[in-house]
């Protein structure tokens, strides 16, 4: 069976697809799995152990200058490399026009995506010939994307299965770790992708100073876009933190991996964090953390939003409403937590919550 699996971006999307992948593995262990990829991300897929081939894309680029004649060559290219390939099936579990277009050109006799409300772009279901639910039992979005599972045959497991990143540490772990290998190293992510999903750069300064205090290296880590406010975090910290150094994705990797504990909001970084086993807070502003929260053994929320105790349902967006602030005493509480090996499904004010 010769399978394409379409999950362009971001990364953090891209780290809950891996256990369908490995799922698609599992249950058909002579497929043929194709993983067509925003060309960034490439290295979150290149060489993972259940998929066989990587096609790199540029679709944002091609957003942006649809009509240039380098759009339509390598659109033209991608095309022809996604027919030669023959493809029996196609999984969509991204749900968006732009990936629903990618299916599409793959030819495939069966293109299957996510129904209705898991699926998050109306329009992107006229790609497909067959339309599946996402999970009825568990509200995480690894647990919709494994859904999709069926359509190759494979049992859907009832709880969704953590991310398993542990294939990337092993690529990463002859490089130098990204501003030198110290001691005991706490990472705090200064991005969330959206400014609303954000906690204050002084909530994370004193966040700073107090696992400084507790002799942790503090690195203030940021991606493109986000050096300013990682400043502001580090100015907040009266001299506690310091700034990681520029890092690529793979760098990244490596520092995430080499540290003892890791504090993120909502972001790919957090949830890349939680994929290699190291002890990881997510922060959850104003967004359904039973939805998007990290998953694995050594992992803990702190939440303020809507989300917190309200009703579950399927839904193909995160966006919730925040109602409470979150201090850094909620996040410290978390951090002490999956430090001593504990896991918290969710911390408000300190105390966990059922």
């Amino acid at each position: 069976m010769r399978i394409v699996l379409v999950r362009l971006s971001a990364l953090g999307d891209i780290v809950h697809t891996w256990p369908l992948a490995e799922a698609i593995r599992t249950a058909r262990p002579d497929a043929h799995v194709t993983w067509v990829v925003e060309a960034p991300f490439a290295p979150l897929v290149d060489g993972h152990p259940a998929v066989d081939l990587v096609i790199p894309t540029r679709s944002k680029a091609w957003r942006r200058s649809p009509f240039d004649a380098r759009t339509r060559h390598e659109i033209a290219v991608l095309k022809t490399r996604l027919r030669e390939l023959e493809p029996d099936i196609a999984l969509d579990p991204q749900g968006l026009v732009k990936s629903a277009f990618v299916t599409r050109w793959t030819r495939a006799r069966r293109r299957v995506g996510l129904a209705r409300p898991w699926r998050r772009e109306l329009l992107a279901g006229l790609a497909y010939t067959e339309c599946l639910p996402g999970s009825l039992d568990h509200p995480h979005v690894v647990a919709t994307n494994l859904a999709l599972a069926a359509a190759v045959g494979a049992p859907v497991p009832a709880e969704p299965l953590p991310p398993d990143g542990t294939w990337l540490s092993r690529t990463v772990a002859d490089r130098p770790v990204p501003g030198g290998d110290g001691g005991p190293r706490a990472v705090l992510l200064a991005g969330v992708g959206q400014p609303h999903k954000g906690v204050s750069a002084e909530t994370m300064g004193e966040v700073a100073r107090r696992l400084s205090a507790d002799a942790l290296d503090v690195v203030v880590a940021y991606g493109p876009g986000e050096q300013d406010q990682a400043r502001r975090i580090v100015a907040s910290s009266a001299g506690q933190a310091r700034l990681a150094p520029p890092t690529d994705l793979l760098e990244l990797v490596r520092l995430l991996d080499a540290s003892r504990v890791v504090v993120g909001g909502d972001t790919g970084p957090m949830h890349l964090a939680a994929s290699l086993g190291v002890p990881t807070v997510g922060v959850f502003l104003a967004s359904d953390w039973r939805r998007n929260g990290p998953l694995g053994p050594h992992t803990a929320v702190v939440a303020g939003s809507a989300s917190a105790g309200g009703a579950v349902r399927p839904t193909g967006r995160a966006r919730s409403e925040a109602v409470r602030s979150v201090s850094a005493d909620d996040i410290l509480a978390a951090v002490a937590e999956v430090l001593r090996g504990g896991h918290a499904a969710e911390v408000s004010g300190g105390q966990p919550t059922p």
